[in-house]
């Protein structure tokens, strides 16, 4: 087993917010008088990451995801608990663990907006205090690997969502971090950067051993880059087990969109293993159990059975993945004496 590349213990964080007062009295007079409650973002997580796993940390909205990794990258203090990443205790060592780790997050950039990509990297050079010929070889590597070259002297205002988020992850291995936090890192990108992202994380992984902390509301992201899936609800650890458990039980599930022809007779739609067609936005759609068939038996089921124009195959909702977890585990801890 490698070493340690952070560890929670009852790590939990609460907040203090105003309360909604029904009423339009009462919604005055809490303004010079608010009522305050506390809400608990997360609750008593205790995590274990080993060096160089690549980790899908997963979980509704609102369930304490990105205030987890905030807690974790020492931009958030606790309320209680303790946790230690890469030898630190971040909120208390913030500025030595900075050196140490890097940090992508989905909606909000680090680039400078109305700079090209490669002046933050030079400022990135300087904050990190790399070493002017050992920084050059390492951006100089990103810039070719991340395939950067037509747009690095562009203002990444022009950039496309795609090629800032290729900036973006690129820049946060410029210092060469032992631990990447990636938080919805894929969020509005299309099938193909998405997967370019994901090649160019496994590549890092692979090659220098990177820790990756990942969250993502997509399953693709799961899947392809993570071993290990660890799913929290209501701020809790509800579920912590290998990628590929997790494929066989919960992931074994595809969703097939059709779009009919004009004046095609949906009764032509074949029964699947029982499952039922359900009509979707402009089409049909069915959801495929990969334990009782394959996606290759059912598109040979539709072509020539009834006309259509597009056929899309996805995986499903990584919320409605979550709450089948959710639904399996309530269902063991009832059968458990």
């Amino acid at each position: 087993m490698g070493t340690l590349a952070l560890r929670t213990r009852g790590l939990g964080k609460t907040f203090r917010v105003k309360r909604k007062e029904a009423g339009l009295s009462a919604s005055f007079r809490s303004l010079w008088k608010p009522n305050w409650e506390t809400k608990e973002a997360v609750r008593g997580i205790d995590l274990t990451v080993r060096e160089g796993e690549t980790v899908a940390f997963l979980g509704p909205n609102g369930a304490g995801k990105s205030t987890t990794i905030k807690m974790l990258s020492g931009i958030l203090h606790p309320s209680y608990g303790e946790a230690e990443v890469l030898g630190f205790t971040p909120w208390k060592e913030r500025e030595e663990l900075a050196y140490r780790i890097g940090t992508v997050f989905g909606q909000k950039s680090q680039l400078w907006y109305h700079l090209p990509p490669i002046d933050t990297f030079e400022l990135i050079g300087t904050v990190y205090e790399l070493k002017r010929d050992e920084f050059a070889k390492r951006r100089n590597d990103l810039i070719e690997r991340f395939e950067l070259g037509p747009y690095l002297h562009t203002p990444v205002r022009k950039l496309s969502l795609g090629e800032r988020m290729r900036c973006e992850i690129a820049a946060s291995m410029l210092h060469r971090p032992k631990l990447l936090f990636m938080d919805e890192p894929t969020i509005g990108l299309d099938a193909v950067v998405k997967q370019r992202i994901r090649e160019l994380i496994r590549e890092r992984n692979r090659k220098e051993g990177t820790t990756v902390f990942l969250t993502s509301h997509d399953a693709g992201d799961v899947e392809s880059l993570c071993s290990r899936a660890i799913v929290i609800h209501h701020g809790g650890v509800l579920l912590d087990e290998p990628v590929e458990r997790m494929r066989r039980e919960v992931l074994s599930r595809k969703n097939v969109t059709l779009k009919l022809a004009e004046g095609a007779d949906p009764s032509g739609l074949p029964e699947i293993d029982g499952a039922e067609w359900e009509k979707a936005d402009g089409g049909y759609c069915l959801a495929v159990d990969l334990k009782r068939t394959t996606i290759e038996r059912v598109l040979g089921e539709l072509i020539g059975r009834v006309g259509f124009t597009d056929v899309n195959v996805e995986d499903p909702p990584l919320e409605e993945i979550i709450k089948h977890i959710y639904g399996l585990k309530a269902r063991t801890e009832e059968e458990e004496p």
